[in-house]
């Protein structure tokens, strides 16, 4: 019988994930979950965004490299079947634009994902200029989302943003950061300008968000992506030689990575979590956290708790 409480390295260690519906067989077959993956409205224009994407810091800077692209486009491969879509990138991630637009225009389906990236730099005139950089090395005509990464000239960037979204160049904006320091600055852009998406650090053990800046976003209707799901790895870590509790099954969960992700989903006002990963298989078992069951409000505090006395 197979052990369902897979850690990161045990969940579909395949030989070059060679027969791959059939290995995910009997995985699968330990979720409960629906067609497709859970799914949650952009407030602004109720399009529907699956729960769990993927972040490309440092996973994909792996410049020419054949042998990681060739890993890199199994990832995405492996992402697009599972339902995922949306990829977070940006300028500051080295040539990680370059190869997210490479891999996804050379195996038609550039179509098929939702494309965020991000500006990092001072002035209008640079950032105009990184921004059309980042078009150009992610081969898009539209960008999904573009963002203000880590708030840098917020002041500057939103105009020019909101006038691309006026002309139809980008379909949303956002703000971005990562540390709980920046939270009460980020609410204080969301009151004031009303982006369309804000991106910021949220997990089991890191819950500043809860203190205000979720009930901003909710009063706001701001879209959701999470960074920073697994703390850098120290969830993992902090976890090791640890089995699941018994009870986390009834919810679907059948890794320590589900654990932590499912963690951050049920929270209804989570739009998607994009954990980085350069491995089919962590891409697999990050998103099979879309489906099934999800915690409710009891069950998270139980979760938390759980991993508050290891």
């Amino acid at each position: 019988m197979m052990n369902n409480n897979f850690n990161r390295r045990e969940v579909l260690k395949l030989s070059g994930l060679a027969g791959l519906a059939m290995a995910l067989s009997p995985v699968l077959s330990a979720f409960n979950f629906k067609d497709t993956m859970l799914q949650r409205k952009i407030p602004l224009s109720n399009q529907l965004l699956p729960v769990v994407g993927l972040g490309t810091w440092q996973t994909f800077d792996v410049g020419n490299s054949n042998a990681d692209r060739k890993r890199l486009t199994q990832v995405l491969l492996e992402m697009k079947k599972l339902g995922g879509k949306v990829i977070d990138s940006s300028p500051m991630y080295g040539s990680s634009e370059r190869v997210v637009g490479d891999l996804t225009s050379t195996n038609n389906f550039n179509k098929d994902f939702f494309y965020a990236t991000k500006v990092w730099t001072s002035g209008k005139e640079a950032g105009i200029n990184q921004m059309n950089s980042s078009f150009k090395l992610m081969k898009r005509k539209q960008m999904d989302l573009m963002q203000i990464h880590n708030l840098v000239d917020w002041r500057v960037h939103v105009k020019t943003l909101k006038d691309w979204k006026e002309q139809g160049k980008i379909k949303y904006w956002g703000i971005t950061h990562y540390t709980d320091a920046s939270h009460y600055r980020l609410e204080n852009v969301i009151k004031a300008e009303k982006p369309d998406f804000v991106q910021f650090n949220y997990s089991i053990r890191s819950r500043h968000a809860e203190k205000s800046l979720f009930e901003t976003i909710r009063k706001n209707n701001t879209a959701v992506l999470i960074n920073r799901p697994y703390e850098s790895g120290s969830l993992f870590r902090h976890v090791k030689g640890k089995a699941l509790p018994e009870w986390v099954k009834e919810y679907d969960i059948n890794s320590w990575g589900q654990f932590f992700l499912k963690f951050i989903v049920s929270n209804e006002l989570v739009t998607c979590v994009i954990p980085g990963t350069s491995k089919p298989h962590h891409a697999i078992d990050n998103m099979m956290a879309g489906y099934g069951k999800m915690p409710d409000e009891k069950t998270r505090e139980k979760m938390y708790n759980f991993i508050k006395n290891i």
